[in-house]
């Protein structure tokens, strides 16, 4: 049995008062008046041509543009005060992704049978715990976003739906009571597959044939039907829904395989921690070996998604399509491109050589880059709709990421105490355990 480390549960929870208490002070800090908004960009940008034309930009050149210059310091406010709730929006979605991703894994794993992996599921089984409170934590975020304490969705916004023929026309799908129903459905699904796996998994242990194994096998096969379809949706409505006008048919694959290879990055790095702690000591390089071709492999996948939607998009040039990338060209520039080096450049150099997967600390180089790749990769694909181009990291995205770190590690190392981190009496343990080549 794993004992959690009181060093480690101190740790967790200083992250997370840490991480409150700087997302609180990001929080208040923002504008609360047009007067306000308009002095914290100027301030921001002091002294040189972008200072500039922000004071221009949130001014009024003559009366004939006053009105419309009303509106844009209006809309300036909400991208201000958006910036906090985007800061937590972003750190719950990825801490909750990587939760799903592993959800993914797992029941692959059990649909297929696998041999390999059989000492990795009490891991996973640790991880996905966290599932449940960082669902209900982005749930929470949109219910607040459809009582209107946020403007990260404007299609929630009856003002802007009513001069926007667009969005009108999607309104048979994009209304909330439908999309808070949808993501019910969504959590509720997920939820419940890890509740009964999780059950027959441990029961599995006690048991006296292979009748929960056979059990867990079957809901496996069944859950990830229902997942590729929930999935899909889900990326539609809490991701690219905070974009209304825009849309990709690639959109749920892309996202899938970012909290897949972010879920099998989070395994490995947790399996080597418990393995230097004396645990698992069954769990051998080749285990290792594997999970990180699946790193390495994922991030390939990940690559041609993203190739495969930013090329189609951009060659064909259609405006209400590229508008999506000139946008993150223009104004995210770093982290658009930086997370492309992150996520496939660097994975791609390191975990190439066979050799280098089976080194614990090259695993832990490797996936620390990639964690961080992918966190900038949904800061980037939410942040351009909400807070337009007044992104920073700053105090309240550094203190959500630390809150939500926190909660992952108090979270998956509690489950991680509830039961053997060896399964008893599955199929293949045996196979697993002489897992070698």
């Amino acid at each position: 049995m794993y004992t959690f480390s009181s060093k480690l549960r101190t740790g967790a929870f200083v992250l997370m008062i840490l991480g409150l208490l700087a997302w609180g002070y990001g929080f208040i800090s923002a504008p609360t008046t047009v007067e306000e908004a308009k002095a914290m960009v100027v301030d921001a940008h002091h002294g040189d041509n972008h200072g500039e034309e922000a004071a221009h930009a949130t001014a009024s050149h003559d009366a004939h543009a006053a009105e419309d210059h009303s509106a844009h310091d209006e809309h300036l406010l909400h991208q201000l005060q958006n910036k906090p709730w985007a800061a937590l929006y972003v750190a719950a979605f990825f801490f909750m992704m990587i939760a799903l991703g592993v959800l993914a894994f797992y029941a692959i794993q059990r649909a297929a049978q696998a041999g390999w992996s059989p000492l990795l599921f009490r891991v996973m089984e640790g991880i996905t715990a966290y599932l449940l409170p960082g669902a209900a934590i982005v749930f929470v975020i949109l219910v607040l976003s459809g009582m209107h304490l946020n403007h990260l969705f404007i299609w929630m916004d009856s003002e802007v739906v009513a001069h926007d023929e667009l969005i009108q026309g999607k309104t048979g799908f994009l209304n909330v009571p439908f999309f808070l129903i949808r993501a019910l459905i969504y959590i509720a699904g997920w939820v419940a597959y890890r509740h009964f796996s999780r059950k027959f998994s441990i029961a599995q242990d006690t048991a006296e044939d292979d009748s929960y194994f056979k059990k867990n096998f079957r809901i496996s096969a069944g859950f990830l039907v229902f997942f590729l379809v929930s999935e899909s949706m889900m990326s539609w409505d809490w991701i690219m829904s905070v974009d209304p006008h825009w849309f990709s048919t690639l959109f749920g694959w892309y996202v899938f395989a970012s909290m897949f290879v972010s879920g099998i990055t989070v395994i490995a790095l947790i399996t080597i921690y418990l393995k230097s702690k004396g645990y698992l000591e069954q769990v051998n390089d080749s285990h290792l070996h594997d999970l990180a071709k699946f790193m390495f492999a994922i991030s390939i996948f990940w690559t041609y998604l993203w190739f495969s939607q930013f090329m189609l998009i951009w060659y064909s040039n259609i405006p209400e399509e590229v508008t999506y990338f000139v946008t993150r060209l223009e104004d995210y520039k770093l982290p658009f491109l930086g997370m492309l080096v992150m996520n496939f450049v660097f994975p791609l150099l390191v975990l190439m050589n066979s050799d280098y997967k089976r080194v614990n600390w090259f695993v832990v180089m490797a996936g620390i880059v990639i964690l961080l790749g992918h966190y900038i990769d949904i800061y980037v694909m939410i942040m351009p709709a909400t807070v337009g181009d007044q992104w920073y990291i700053g105090i309240a995205e550094i203190g959500a990421v630390l809150f939500f770190l926190g909660l992952f590690i108090y979270v998956v190392f509690t489950a991680l105490t509830k039961a053997p981190l060896t399964p008893k009496r599955n199929p293949f343990i045996e196979e697993s355990k002489h897992f070698h080549y």
